[in-house]
């Protein structure tokens, strides 16, 4: 199910088993000599490639010592279905797979030929084994998606992208039903409509379902604290049940009509308010058949964004495998009621040997582990299981699941228009890969490394006259941003003054590298951060980071579009490692869950330790980038020199004259500032880098705030005590209409003054960077 397997070979005679076999059994290499073709250094073992179906395959040698290892694990095998682990010799996982005979399967990896390059090398790698026995096949089908999910073995295909999908969610908890979107278990009362795609599709389809069926999107303390209609009223997308715009039994009307449209009766609805709008001008009710005419354009809009629709297929995930230039994308369209409810890009890691099908197959399995299945899939592939997949998924769900590929008709069509996305989606993200990779070149040249940087981390400061004050870092790589790498740091320095910018940089800096080299010591010299040995660049012209410098350039934006940092395929790479740390997946950030204005550090854990990129990369940095000029460089560097660190290359970022975009200059250890030109795509680069860090900075300290204002309440704030604390609420209803009010708001207030105003705008708004 997860990758290639050779087929079953006859029962071997072996030993009889020392012991009988029981779940979750381990078989250790024992403590006795090995045999003598054995190897006795696996760390010599040749490292996979998963994006090199063409290489060799390993020395005989290893190849031997895997097998004496799988021969040995064979005696504790059993003999019916389950799950196997292959383990390396410091305990990771290499490959987890299930078998309708565990022992036939794992014999048939003891053949001394036969086996594919990523089958040898899998077998070479091997030092012990480990079983869980299960009742039936389809059991041991989802508890290996399970178990891929969470260990992320080397040698499976690997889903990426593991979070809940939106739903759209009609509350039952209250006598004015609320309309709102909804990720995670469903734990409150009410009906659900999805799954979406993505936020935005779920945002789109409220907005128009407001304007529909006019139901409230607030919260329910908003709407028992109202006493006048709010503005969503005004512009006729709510009909103000709070304040008894509308009767019970009316508004109960328009909720009936929001669940029959969402559950596929859309025709009806819309022939429902015709008739009513027809009725309405007939009775010369003019402004009534305007809202009803308004409504049917808005039922109307819902359905034109959602594209095709088909007539044939009520409930249906449609999933389309494209495999180009050794990567694999997977499309998947979701339809309910008849309705398209938008679609998503997979990027699977899979080796380049594995085609279509077998990739397929290994997805599908990950996929619906922990969501649930329609009635019917269709597959543009045929899969090797795909009567078992259905079957486990039929008991997993407790109706019967269909998996179909199919060859004619609009679910033909269904596929092919899924097939077309996944080849057009593909080859974006192929475009845009290549574009990492000139860009991440240009760096090295700007700033004289020795190649092209794989991990790239910038670190910034956010507070409000030193109050909350948290450090943030971003990582960034060839594939975007690594958004399951972020860390924050609450700043913890009691001995700092309030606004030490230079002293936070100093705690966040020592932090992190102190553990770093705790947990992941190097190894090895890495590539030499330059210094005041180095020959500083010409700022004329000539080799490294002179190729892009230049002095004072005339100040102008950047003009270049299409350097877009984040690649459709590191855009769901979030959640990681989630599973390993024990936390929900959901609860990881992703694009969805990090847009503008919300709190993208709330789930990030404050932690100085790295973690280990999905792909075993090196958790130390090719380059580390720091928001601020040669004070915050020079911190950086004695940080780093106290820790005995000197290959680690640091970059100051200070932003140029009148803060404006384009004039940043950058500071470099023992060489003179420079400028790149304005319009050079390196330098647009380097800016999404330093403004990620920003936002992810500052919403990791409004997070810590908020929390802080929570506990606290409004009087934390200096100059409001309980009067004037219930003056504010009094006025705007709640603490978050107190946050986004502005300052002249704040002013009219009743015993409110122009300076308590000020404090409480400057505590809800950060100053400007430094």
């Amino acid at each position: 199910m997860t990758g290639r397997r050779p087929k079953d070979p006859p029962e071997l005679t072996l030993p009889p088993p020392d012991a009988p076999a029981a779940p979750g059994a381990r078989a250790d290499m024992p403590a006795t000599a090995a045999p003598p073709d054995a190897c006795e250094d696996e760390a010599d073992l040749p490292e996979l490639s998963l994006d090199d179906a063409d290489s060799e395959a390993p020395p005989e040698a290893t190849l031997a010592s895997g097998r004496a290892a799988i021969v040995r694990a064979v005696k504790h095998a059993p003999a019916g279905p389950g799950v196997y682990r292959m383990l390396a010799a410091d305990g990771a996982v290499l490959y987890v797979g299930k078998a309708k005979s565990i022992r036939k399967r794992v014999l048939s990896y003891t053949r001394p030929v036969g086996h594919t390059n990523r089958i040898a090398r899998m077998i070479a790698a091997t030092h012990a084994m480990e079983f869980v026995s299960t009742r039936t096949e389809p059991e041991a089908l989802l508890l290996e998606a399970n178990l891929v999910k969470q260990l992320k073995p080397r040698f499976n295909v690997l889903l990426r992208d593991d979070k809940s999908f939106p739903y759209i969610l009609i509350t039952a908890d209250h006598a004015a039903p609320q309309i709102a979107k909804h990720r995670g278990a469903r734990n409150r009362p009410g009906e659900y409509y999805g799954p979406f795609a993505s936020v935005w599709a779920v945002d789109r389809t409220i907005n128009a379902l407001e304007r529909a069926f006019l139901l409230r999107s607030c919260s329910d303390s908003y709407f028992e604290n109202r006493s006048r209609p709010c503005l969503l009223y005004q512009i006729k997308r709510c009909a103000a049940p709070c304040t008894g715009e509308i009767g019970e039994k009316d508004y109960a009307e328009l909720v009936r009509e929001a669940k029959a449209f969402l559950s596929g009766r859309s025709r009806a609805i819309k022939e429902e308010l015709a008739r009513e709008m027809e009725q309405a001008a007939e009775a010369l009710e003019f402004e009534r058949a305007a809202r009803l005419r308004d409504r049917l354009a808005a039922l109307s809009a819902v359905q034109g964004s959602q594209g095709i629709n088909p007539r044939s297929v009520e409930e249906a995930d449609v999933f389309a495998c494209h495999q180009e230039g050794g990567a694999t994308c997977i499309e998947v369209f979701f339809f309910r009621t008849g309705q398209n409810w938008g679609n998503r890009a997979y990027y699977p890691r899979a080796d380049r040997s594995l085609d279509e099908g077998e990739v397929l197959g290994a997805f599908l399995a990950q996929f619906y582990e922990d969501k649930p299945a329609p009635r019917l899939i269709l597959l543009s592939h045929r899969i090797e299981e795909q009567a078992l997949l259905a079957e486990a998924l039929s008991q997993k769900a407790g109706f019967r699941i269909e998996v179909a590929v199919p060859q004619r008709g609009e679910k033909r069509d269904l596929v092919d228009h899924a097939m077309q996305n996944a080849r057009e989606a593909l080859g974006r993200t192929l475009a845009e890969t290549a574009t990492q990779a000139r860009l991440l070149e240009g760096v090295a040249k700007a700033f004289g490394l020795p190649k092209a940087p794989q991990r790239i981390e910038v670190y910034d400061n956010s507070h409000i006259m030193g109050t909350n004050a948290v450090g943030g870092m971003i990582v960034a790589g060839p594939e975007g941003f690594r958004k399951s790498q972020y860390r924050k740091f609450n700043i913890k320095s009691a001995d700092l003054v309030p606004g030490d910018d230079f002293g936070m940089m100093r705690e966040v800096l020592t932090r992190r590298f102190s553990r770093l080299l705790k947990e992941a010591p190097r190894e090895g010299e890495g590539a030499p951060a330059p210094d005041a040995a180095s020959p500083p660049p010409s700022p004329a012209g000539g080799e490294g980071a002179a190729a892009h410098a230049t002095p004072l350039p005339l100040p102008s934006k950047p003009a270049v579009a299409g350097f877009d940092l984040m690649a459709p395929a590191t855009a769901e790479v979030g959640r990681e490692r989630a599973g390993a740390r024990g936390e929900d997946a959901a609860a990881a950030p992703s694009d969805d869950d990090l847009p503008g204005d919300d709190l993208p550090g709330a789930d990030i854990p404050d932690t100085d330790g790295p973690l280990p990129d999905a792909e075993g990369a090196s958790p130390w940095p090719d380059l580390v980038l720091i928001d601020g000029g040669l004070g915050q460089l020079n911190a950086a560097r004695a940080v780093l020199a106290e820790l005995g660190i000197t290959d680690v290359p640091l970059v100051g970022i200070a932003k140029g004259l009148d803060r404006e975009a384009g004039r940043e200059q950058f500071f470099l250890p023992g060489k003179a500032p420079f400028r790149m030109e304005p319009r050079d795509p390196v330098l647009y680069f380097i800016q999404r880098l330093r403004d990620e860090a920003h936002r992810f900075a500052i919403g990791s300290h409004r997070a810590r705030r908020k929390k802080d204002i929570t506990e606290a309440g409004l009087q934390a704030i200096a100059g409001v005590g309980p009067t004037r604390k219930r003056a504010l609420l009094r006025h705007f209803g709640t603490l978050k209409a107190i946050e986004r009010a502005s300052l002249a708001d704040l002013e009219q207030v009743a015993g409110i003054n122009a300076g308590t105003a000020k404090a409480v705008y400057d505590y809800f708004h950060e100053r400007p960077p430094a």
